[in-house]
Formats: structure tokens, sequence, C-alpha cells
């Protein structure tokens, strides 16, 4: 019967448009008992990716008001739900696997943890980069983006901070499990930028440590200076976090580079890194410890930009000391313009991958 809990909540997310792919040795099941009680995988299945008061999810379940509030406040500590308080009023939505349930167990992932979802990742992987609109978009380096080629405000890191009247830094929980699994990142870990419209949103996030605006914006320079890649949601508004992703640990590039995910698959891009061969004098640098996707090569005496490889961060760009770098933005038939906003970016997900997730919305 327990098992029957998890197998439904597993179709649940699975229904959902990001996804949640089922494996023939049950280690996504696994996964769920780590993160849910029975009662709260039961609980999580009546809620929506919209926000709820908990008088509104009560009434539409049939379910008494008493008792739930601190049961959906014990899933929001606990990751498996989302909540806000806008206006003092206190809501709750569903939060699907990725990007939700699994990046905010940051404070329960252990090495057994680590494991499971390690032999997941695949799985996930395979069926996630399967269908678009992508997960995540670039942010390139602004001082990269010609200015008569002027970035649209949803790709600029500035535009999004700007909008921002909070913000928080937490541990990257990809390079936390990997360092679990014994292989430790080499650059700063301290990196995942959570941001909200509303002031004082993460005093009470365990682990968080809260920034000011100009302090979120020398944590972005850091970033780019440690050759970190800067990615965010892939919508035109609303935007909450800034994931600064390497290739050893990130998810979504080690897509690219270990399971061969095409990059205009993983991660929506709007520009690309063009190398001058006669500027160029082969010192290694952009290719070396710049591009976190192997979209650098070596041609000859020079380098040349692998163009279908490159997802346009910038980073090579800001590194090469003979100024043979740049980025040139796509053509607009190239250009894949992101869904609104996150409902949108749902709409549009479940369409592609041809789910049903009405019930859920």
């Amino acid at each position: 019967m327990t098992n029957d809990v998890y197998a439904q909540l597993a179709k649940v997310l699975d229904t959902l448009p990001n996804g949640f792919p089922r494996t023939d040795s049950g280690v996504e099941i696994k996964l769920l008992k780590r993160i849910f009680t029975p009662a709260q995988a039961e609980l999580f299945g009546r809620l929506r990716l919209t926000f709820e008061t908990v008088e509104e999810i009560a009434a539409r379940n049939g379910m008494p008001v008493e008792g739930l509030k601190g049961a959906l406040m014990g899933m929001a500590v606990r990751g498996q739900v989302f909540t806000i308080k806008p206006g003092g009023v206190r809501r709750f939505r569903m939060l699907p696997w990725v990007f939700g349930i699994y990046e905010f167990q940051l404070d329960s992932m252990d090495r057994e943890f680590a494991e499971l979802n390690e032999e997941y990742w695949p799985y996930l992987s395979k069926q996630f980069f399967s269908d678009t609109p992508q997960l995540m978009q670039t942010l390139s380096v602004e001082e990269t983006v010609p200015s008569h080629q002027e970035a649209l405000p949803y790709e600029k890191v500035s535009a999004i901070i700007e909008k921002g009247r909070s913000f928080m830094v937490n541990e990257c929980i990809c390079k936390k499990e990997q360092g679990l699994l014994g292989k430790p990142c080499d650059r700063p870990v301290h990196v995942c930028l959570g941001i909200s419209l509303e002031p004082g949103v993460f005093e009470k996030t365990p682990s968080a440590r809260i920034l000011t605006k100009e302090e979120a914006c020398a944590l972005l320079k850091m970033t780019e200076d440690a050759g970190l890649v800067h990615l965010t949601g892939n919508v035109q508004t609303g935007h909450y976090y800034i994931c600064n992703c390497c290739k050893c640990c990130c998810g979504v590039l080690r897509s690219i580079n270990e399971f061969g995910v095409p990059a205009s698959r993983a991660v929506n891009s709007h520009h690309y890194a063009v190398i001058d061969a006669d500027l160029c004098t082969g010192c290694g640098i952009c290719t070396d410890s710049r591009c976190q996707v192997g979209a650098v090569v070596e041609e000859g005496d020079a380098y040349r930009v692998v163009r279908e490889r490159c997802i346009g961060c910038g980073l090579c760009v800001t590194a090469c000391p003979m100024e043979a770098i740049r980025l040139v933005r796509k053509e607009r038939e190239e250009i894949d313009v992101p869904p609104l906003a996150e409902d949108t970016w749902f709409d549009e997900r479940g369409r592609r991958r041809g789910v049903d997730f009405s019930t859920y919305k």
C-alpha cells in the first residue's frame, strides 16, 4: 500500500510539464521515499502548480482546514512545496522535480541521496532534454555583448537584479552532491543566487546568506571571474534565481558534456562566440579554463568555436588576452523567444510533451 502512494506521487510528477520518468530499477521511488512521508506524498497530489490559500485547498479537496496549514508548512520546510506570503496571506503550490523539489533538498542532501540522484540523472536527463522550451537560458557576461546588439531585459543580469528587492546566496546543490560523491569542485560553491520582488522573503531560509543588491552584483562578478556560466529561468518575466554553473557539477552542462545532449536543447542561448584566427595566438585560455561545454577546439595554430556547442556565455571573450573573441547575436529566425512567464512555460512544455496536467493548473 505504501509503495502505491509513492508510485502515484511519481505519476503526478511525471504528469507535470517538467517530467519525472519511471525506471526499471525503481530508483525514483527510493528518492521520493527519502523526501516524503506517505501522508505528505498523498497531500502533494491534492495541490496545484498555482498558488492557493489553505482555505482554497481545503474547500477544493473536501478537507478540514484544521491541521492543514501546519502540514503544508512542514512540507515547505522540507522543500516539497513552495510557499509565499504576499500581502500577509500565506499561499502554497506544488513543485516539479526540477527546477523545484531537487534544488530545495540542500539541507537534507547526504551521500545516500547523492548516489540515488546520480543513478537517476541519466534517465531524467534523457527525458528532460528531449523537449523544449528549455528550462534555462544563458545570461551572457554583459560587457561581452556589443552595444549595437543590445540584449533584451530578460537576457541581462543587470535588469533581473535591478527588479529584485530581496537577495540570498546558497551553496550549489549540484556542487554539494558531487562533493559527497568524492568529486569536489575546484571553483566557488556558494554561488546560487535567489531573487524576490518582495522584501524580506529570505530572512527565514535555512542555510541562506542574505545579500544586499550591491553584494548580489559583486557575487555575480566573482562568478564571472571564476569562469562560471550564468543561467536563469527560460522566461521573459518572473526570474527568481541565477545559477552560476560549471561543467563538472551542473546537471544541465553535464548533460551536454557527458550525455551528448545538443546544446540548443539543453540551454536557450541568444548569442554565440566567434574567434578571429588572425588575432588568436593559441594560448588556450579560452578552452582550458573558460569554456564549460567544450565548444572551443584547436585548429592549426589557433582555436575556433564549434557553434552548435556554444551557449553564448561570453566567458571566453573576457579572458582572451588578444581580444580575438567576440559574441555575435543569433539571427532572428534562430532565436527561441522564451515564454512570457512560468505559467506559459508550463503550458508550452506540457503541450510539446503531450501531457494533460489540467488537474494541477
